[in-house]
């Protein structure tokens, strides 16, 4: 059985993936991390948020475990562009239909010290459809991430240390062909246990892709390349068992945007993100979950801009007004508040059961300049599928 989950995942790692939402980052992995808000950097919610949130928490999964999950993840993006340039004015509502992001994750105890983990999951991605519907440059942006980490657990006494490596598949669509690579990096975790009391660390590092001919930025026929760098994460989880039926956890993440290839081009600032969860054993078969996440949006404005002016990206002079359209229309990642339920049913002692729904609040970004303005808006709502399986 185990030969075969590992097959299962390596099968996996080539689906694709899209869409995210702390800037272009999904806020959990997996149905019961994500019900709770995404957080995992204290407390295990099962082997995938485990790897995903830091590997460190490896330890505190009891037996060995298999999780496969599904995400049905569905944006809503709107675009009213008013302006007396090439653009002109149109309004519609982004093309792009609902993405199935899959997750597998599983846990193995080595000994009593040791355990070994390993998860593929989507876990960032953006984009935009306006085929047919925009009069000026028929935007249709795609960029996606796949993570393939194999991860390493270590306790003593009541501290936990883990270590993932992050094998990196990025795809990404500007409307001139597809473009994608790999990158390599690192997930370094601790936590300890005190009491009733768990607290986490968690970083990782920088993962720079680079995209070749993947659009003509300057204007002059010619595709140039893009590096689009994953941001280095520093994370801190604190979780507490309230009573003996109620868990809660909250964690601080900080993803540094405005220091990373691609998104410091385009002008994205570093994210604070915060989250809170909470789990809830009504029976001993039936667990409710609910969570909260806000991250600020990441990505600037600037009103007023000097449409006839231009801004250099990655060696490239790239006129202002296509530059401030990219941004705004083209990778409106910009979502802030998400709310988060969940349930779990226990179906034998063995095989679990997870639902979740997250719905992330309609934010705007509007710029405003001499011949007009751009907008976008982007809601979303995702519902999470997931089986948990003890052997």
């Amino acid at each position: 059985m185990k030969k075969g989950i590992l097959l299962i995942t390596l099968a996996l790692l080539g689906l694709n993936l899209a869409y995210a939402t702390n800037g272009d980052n999904l806020i959990g992995v997996g149905p019961t991390s994500r019900a709770m808000g995404g957080v995992g950097i204290a407390k295990a919610q099962d082997a995938i948020s485990a790897i995903f949130s830091n590997p460190a928490t490896l330890t505190q999964i009891e037996g060995d475990e298999f999780n496969f999950a599904g995400t049905y993840f569905n944006p809503t993006v709107k675009a009213n562009v008013n302006t007396t340039t090439p653009l002109g004015s149109w309004k519609a509502e982004s093309q792009d239909k609902a993405y199935a992001v899959p997750a597998i994750g599983l846990s193995y105890k080595i000994d009593e010290k040791m355990t070994f983990g390993i998860g593929a999951y989507g876990v960032s991605g953006m984009g935009v459809d306006y085929r047919n519907k925009d009069l000026g440059g028929q935007m249709n942006t795609k960029l996606s991430v796949m993570k393939f980490v194999p991860a390493l657990a270590y306790k003593n006494g009541n501290f936990s240390y883990g270590l993932g490596f992050d094998i990196d598949y990025q795809a990404a669509d500007f409307g001139s062909g597809l473009a994608h690579n790999y990158a390599l990096g690192a997930r370094l975790g601790a936590n300890y246990e005190y009491g009733k009391w768990n607290f986490g660390l968690v970083y990782v590092t920088p993962q720079n892709v680079k995209h070749e001919r993947i659009f003509d930025f300057d204007g002059d026929s010619t595709f140039d390349n893009l590096k689009l760098e994953n941001p280095a994460q520093y994370g801190l989880g604190i979780s507490h068992k309230c009573t003996d039926k109620l868990t809660s956890s909250v964690e601080v993440k900080y993803l540094d945007w405005e220091n990373a290839d691609g998104y410091k081009d385009f002008d994205w600032k570093s994210q604070v993100v915060y989250s809170l969860g909470l789990n809830y054993k009504a029976t001993d078969k039936i667990s409710l979950r609910a969570g909260y996440n806000y991250g600020e949006n990441p990505v600037k404005k600037h009103d007023n801009f000097n449409m006839m002016g231009s801004t250099i990206v990655q060696g490239k002079t790239m006129n202002n007004l296509n530059y401030e359209y990219f941004r705004i229309i083209g990778f409106p990642a910009i979502v802030e508040h998400h709310i988060t339920l969940g349930f779990g049913y226990q179906l034998n002692p063995k095989v679990s059961l997870n639902l979740g729904y997250k719905h992330a609040f309609e934010k705007t970004i509007k710029e405003t300049f001499a011949a007009g303005s751009i907008e976008s808006k982007l809601s979303e709502d995702a519902f999470d599928f997931g089986l948990s399986f003890k052997f």
